[in-house]
């Protein structure tokens, strides 16, 4: 699909945002964060195995997974071979078992075994950048501290023509000037819903998306 922009002022951007909002709202009320978990640590360590994986995938390996290990301390003293066979089926699992084992030793060590509430303490947590710090923040604990720029945020924000950038974290930037901050943490999981349903990849469903009229890429 052609990405395509508008010529228009900032303000005129920012207002645009909000129409986009309000439609993705009414389409997609129930829209909320796909990772099952019950407590900002499962969060923290679902989001860590979502790296190039689905939300589907993670959600079938973690029930068992939380069974067996339940706090920081668990994950930290958890043996490695173990680890990777509960994570086998997310892809990369070894780097991933070393992340997470990695992570609830840093919680031990340095936050009480605790998952911390600010990003600066949550990205130098190993496996934890910013995407996962934003969705830890945001989700597990309601503090809008940026915009989660995964893969279906970063394809349809293009398309949407909100932001110029490819890289997330300059997308991101970009993303918190023209997203008010009240949506900041409900913005991506409606874009992804929205990514999964109507604007895939391939074969983007335009006649039947409610943003055709809001959208530069449009084929309407």
């Amino acid at each position: 699909m052609k990405i395509k922009t508008w010529k228009e002022t900032p303000e005129e951007k920012k207002k645009r945002a909000k129409k986009i909002i309000a439609l993705l709202s009414r389409a997609h009320p129930t829209a909320k964060c796909s990772l099952d978990h019950k407590n900002p640590l499962q969060l923290l360590i679902a989001t860590i195995l979502s790296a190039q994986c689905t939300d589907k995938r993670v959600n079938e390996v973690t029930p068992a997974l939380f069974a067996r290990f339940k706090t920081a301390k668990d994950f930290a003293e958890a043996g490695l071979p173990e680890l990777e066979q509960y994570v086998r089926t997310t892809g990369f699992y070894r780097n991933k078992a070393k992340s997470v084992k990695a992570a609830g030793q840093a919680l031990v060590e340095k936050h009480g075994g605790q998952v911390p509430k600010t990003m600066e303490e949550l990205i130098h947590l190993p496996g934890v950048g910013r995407k996962t710090a934003n969705v830890v923040l945001g989700t597990g604990y309601g503090i809008a501290s940026g915009v989660v720029v995964d893969t279906h945020v970063n394809r349809i924000a293009a398309r949407l023509g909100l932001s110029p950038q490819t890289s997330p974290e300059k997308m991101e930037r970009h993303l918190m000037e023209v997203i008010p901050k009240k949506d900041w943490i409900l913005f991506p999981h409606q874009i992804i819903y929205h990514g999964r349903a109507v604007c895939r990849a391939q074969r983007p469903n335009c006649p039947g998306c409610v943003l055709s009229k809001v959208c530069p890429s449009s084929t309407v």
